[in-house]
């Protein structure tokens, strides 16, 4: 029986950053290939998320995120587990979806976001 520390981790980040000025721009496109090269992919516009198979190794990320917050906006970075994040509900057109959501092996690894 694993432990609960043992089991798989999503970390979520989300934010609302500037795009007034061309180095706003360019701090927002930042950010989003510092999530990109750290393996998150985006779940909605302006919210991404990566699944770790420990805890541990989903919090490993965060000394990167902080380091490469933009100087404006708002971040949010939420730790969930991966029964939680299989719990949550999601809606397509009104329609719940019953399937739940799972990244493809692909998925994790794409390098093209």
């Amino acid at each position: 029986m694993k432990r609960d520390k043992d089991k798989g981790m999503w970390t979520l980040v989300m934010y609302d950053l500037p795009i007034k000025t061309k180095e706003d721009v360019g701090a927002a496109n930042r950010f989003n290939h510092l999530l990109a090269d750290l393996g998150f992919f985006r779940v909605q516009y302006s919210v991404y998320a990566r699944y770790t198979p420990t805890q541990s190794g989903g919090r490993s990320a965060l000394t990167y995120i902080k380091a490469g917050l933009p100087p404006h906006g708002s971040v949010r970075v939420l730790c969930v587990t991966d029964t939680q994040w299989a719990d949550s509900l999601r809606f397509i057109d009104k329609k719940q979806q019953d399937t739940p959501e799972q990244p493809g092996l692909l998925t994790l690894f794409d390098d093209d976001e």
